[in-house]
């Protein structure tokens, strides 16, 4: 057995290691930082970067359309901002699984968060040069392959293997991930789409440095990284063959969870063009900014997740909570139903009433409460402790294949139609809940054997 490093529990807040706050503020502000500009990235393309007169001075960027155009055919502009923003979606949680391996074999999981927010720093800062674009989105996706998987892994190491604070603890973090969420598009956005695009991207930039400093403010209270002798020894050893089924069964489980995935991811693709032009925003004489909308989600998750935890609690105390299967099938069929919304939302004039967009983005919210925090949560338990960095890198791999497989259904919009693009993610969604039920009772006997005696 491997042991497990934990902070010593003296210090406390709100009945979690204080670490956990740090941790949690640290990835708020890197979290606003992401999506303050990933709201922009579609619109700031379509409106501006990708016409002729400005293309033509980012460098790098006719090489990828011929690349990209290769192998999807001729593509309008704003399917090509699509496939730019799936890519770009995409390679920011690929990373992670390299950058998870780099901080359980070589840097230790500190110094590879650390790193890995000054390079976002960097990326978001040079967002602001036309000429450095492409540039700008490398050094944020190698920034992000460090700090994903090592942060998610440390919050995780606060706790022992049987604590039942576990789950809670990364259904707190996620609040803080939607706090960051909320309030990036809010500030991005509005200066993106009101002042101008380059102020909403150097804004990223600032706050991620603040990012960088409340992490570096908290070391003292994470979970302290093995010595590197411990960590190059147990990284080569291999695994026996309960730990290699228990990893194919997290494979299995984070495949199953990708039709939700790229539903979410769809906000910041195809959502943000739909609501651009579809969707009446005007209140009072003000155009209510298109990013605005996207902090509809977080918000729901902050408001709603202590909710969902007193229900889960509440079912507990009555013996009928779901498993955490169970949970996963339900987020399917809600997944399933705020797609439908989008769908079927009237049109009078080509627009539609905002209450529409409110209610896809809440139910989406309820449906990552009910699947994701549960993933992270789920790894942290189950996986192979000395692989445990890696294999929260393969969680976020799975949002990276989510991402591609949006940029890359997101092409076809203009094609298919609005609701016949939203019929097609209702579909793949129920498929989701349906894999999550049919398979529980299996899932559940493998990661049962997870904390085991061997």
């Amino acid at each position: 057995m491997n042991a497990i490093i934990v902070v010593p529990a003296e210090r406390t807040l709100f009945g979690h290691p204080v670490g956990l706050a740090y941790l949690g503020f640290t990835e708020a502000f890197e979290r606003f930082s992401y999506y303050g500009m990933q709201g922009l990235l579609v619109l700031y393309m379509t409106a501006q970067l990708l016409h002729p007169e400005h293309a033509e001075a980012v460098l790098g960027l006719a090489g990828l359309r011929a690349a990209v155009e290769s192998v999807t055919g001729p593509l309008s502009t704003q399917a090509f901002a699509a496939e730019i923003a799936g890519l770009y979606g995409g390679f920011v949680y690929v990373t992670p699984m390299l950058g998870g391996w780099i901080g359980d074999r070589f840097t230790g999981r500190t110094a590879a968060v650390t790193a890995g927010t000054g390079l976002m720093a960097a990326g978001h800062l040079l967002m602001v040069l036309e000429a450095s674009f492409l540039i700008a989105l490398v050094l944020l996706v190698t920034g992000a392959g460090l700090l994903k998987g090592n942060i998610s892994a440390q919050v995780g190491a606060m706790y022992a293997e049987h604590d039942p604070r576990r789950g809670d603890a990364f259904s707190i973090f996620n609040v803080f991930i939607s706090a960051g969420g909320f309030v990036g598009p809010l500030v991005c956005g509005a200066l993106g789409e009101m002042v101008g695009w380059h102020y909403g991207f150097g804004a990223a930039g600032i706050i991620v440095l603040f990012a960088l400093g409340i992490y570096l403010a908290g070391r003292r209270y994470l979970p302290p990284d093995p010595p590197r002798s411990a960590r190059t020894s147990t990284t080569r050893a291999k695994l026996d063959a309960r730990e290699w089924l228990i990893v194919a069964a997290l494979l299995l489980l984070l495949v199953i969870q990708l039709p939700p995935a790229i539903l979410d991811t769809q906000q910041y693709i195809i959502l943000v063009i739909w609501a651009r032009d579809h969707v009446e925003r005007h209140l009072f004489g003000f155009e209510i900014p298109v990013n605005w909308l996207l902090s509809i989600g977080p918000l729901a998750i902050m408001a709603l997740t202590p909710a969902v935890i007193a229900l889960w609690r509440w079912q507990g105390r009555r013996q009928c909570e779901p498993s955490e299967m169970g949970k996963m099938a339900i987020s399917g069929v809600i997944y399933a139903v705020a797609a439908l919304v989008i769908a079927w939302a009237p049109m009078e004039a080509g627009k539609t009433h905002v209450a529409w967009a409110v209610a896809h983005l809440v139910l989406g919210a309820v449906g990552m409460l009910f699947v994701w925090p549960l993933v992270l949560a789920l790894i942290s338990r189950a996986a192979p402790a000395r692989i445990a960095s890696l294999m929260m890198g393969v969680a976020f791999f799975s949002i990276a294949v989510s991402s591609f497989l949006a940029g890359w259904l997101g092409q076809y919009y203009e094609r298919v139609g609005n609701t016949n693009f939203w019929l097609m993610h209702t579909g793949l969604a129920i498929l989701s809940a349906v894999l999550f039920a049919v398979l529980a009772r299996p899932l559940n006997r493998v990661f049962s054997t997870a904390t085991a005696p061997v």
